[in-house]
């Protein structure tokens, strides 16, 4: 199950010049998020996106378990990060029926989507606060999953994140 956090306030975004919620920022003349949500259904993958304005990370991720608390493993993806590629998705999704967590990188950079396994469905549940899931991964036997894929990396917070973006689109 991919959950896609769409509940952040984009206070660096507008802090760098941006209006209103980056993930409604236009990039090549679509929303941020739908960029995201077009790579999510094209992996094939369940998914549940959570946008109900939790105050941290983790509250949002434990909210969006806690809706999907049947999953067999949950792929916690940012909705900011519209440059990722469906096959990483599925690369991620792959690796997690072995794994109980699954890191993916790239080019020596961690990026998202973090793949859980239903072992850890409790203590995602119980998440609070601006880390997300930092202590569970480190707590948990971490598989490196490298992957050719910049947009696991390729996050907008800033206005100029956005613009790199648009260049990386245009194959600038």
């Amino acid at each position: 199950m991919v959950l896609v956090l769409a509940s952040g306030r984009g206070e660096r975004f507008n802090a760098s010049g941006g209006r209103g919620s980056k993930l409604r920022a236009l990039l090549a003349g679509r929303p941020v998020l739908e960029h995201t949500l077009a790579a999510v259904r094209a992996s094939g993958l369940p998914y549940h996106v959570e946008d109900a304005g939790h105050p941290g990370m983790g509250e949002s991720i434990a909210a969006a378990v806690r809706a999907t608390r049947d999953a067999p493993g949950w792929l916690v993806l940012p909705g900011d990060l519209p440059l990722v590629q469906a096959r990483s998705l599925r690369a991620v999704a792959e690796a997690l029926a072995t794994h109980d967590v699954v890191m993916p990188f790239h080019e020596g950079a961690r990026g998202h989507p973090v793949g859980f396994s239903a072992r850890h469905g409790a203590a995602l549940q119980a998440l609070q606060g601006a880390e997300g899931a930092a202590a569970i991964v480190k707590q948990g036997q971490v598989l490196r999953l490298d992957l050719d894929d910049a947009g696991i990396v390729t996050d907008i917070d800033t206005v100029a994140d956005l613009a790199r973006a648009e260049r990386m689109l245009a194959g600038a």
